[in-house]
This record gives structure tokens, sequence and C-alpha cells, in this order.
């Protein structure tokens, strides 16, 4: 699997999904004009590293803000995820957001509800 490494634009997020450190980072802001063109490509990606995930997956959330379709997608992303941790119980994720950010912090707290994953909620 080949590394993806996507820099960050003022309406898309910086991502960074390595097979050989089994760490991804979603960082920044996601308001991407077609959605499903950005994150497709990252959700055929995570499908074939599901094929073969590593022992311990770290999965690190550091976002700004993001749309309400793109949160649709980051919980597709979770779900996802959520199947990996079933089959290897090694999927961790951080979620940070800035002390005085409500919004994310809440939204961490949504989806920490929502999936049956470790979910550490990070303060900076």
């Amino acid at each position: 699997m080949e590394l993806i490494n996507i820099e960050a634009t003022d309406e898309t997020p910086k991502v960074i999904l390595n097979p050989d450190t089994h760490t991804f980072e979603f960082s920044g802001k996601s308001l991407p004009e077609d959605v499903t063109q950005f994150y497709n490509p990252l959700m055929e990606w995570l499908e074939a590293y599901q094929e073969s995930p590593g022992e311990k997956t770290q999965v690190i959330f550091k976002m700004d803000y993001f749309n309400t379709a793109s949160s649709k997608l980051i919980l597709d992303i979770l779900m996802l995820l959520e199947e990996i941790h079933e089959e290897t119980e090694g999927v961790k994720v951080e979620w940070h957001y800035r002390e005085d950010d409500e919004d994310m912090e809440e939204a961490g707290e949504e989806y920490a509800d929502i999936v049956e994953i470790p979910f550490d909620l990070i303060s900076f």
C-alpha cells in the first residue's frame, strides 16, 4: 500500500495515511465543494487497509472545522475503523480539539458515543 500524504488547503484537511507506521491523521478544515470526490479515495484506501491491518492503528483527528457533509464522511471513516477494531482490537482514536472549541469537543464526544473504538478526547 502506498502512503497517502495530502497537504491541507483552505477547503480540505491535511491527510496522512501511513501503512508502515499504521498512523492516520486528519487535520485542519474540511469543507470541500465535492465531499465525495475528496473522501472516496480515502475510504477506498482504508478498505484496502482493512484487508491486512496492523496490530495497532493510531488515528489522530485535529480538525478545526468541518461542514455537515464532511461530518457524515468522517463518521463513515470511523465506522470502517470500528470494523477494523472488531478484527484486531488495535484501533485507537485521538480526537484533539482547542480548549475553547466546544463544537469540536462535542463532535468528538458524539463520535465516541457512536463507535465502539477506544477514543481519547484531548484538549490543547
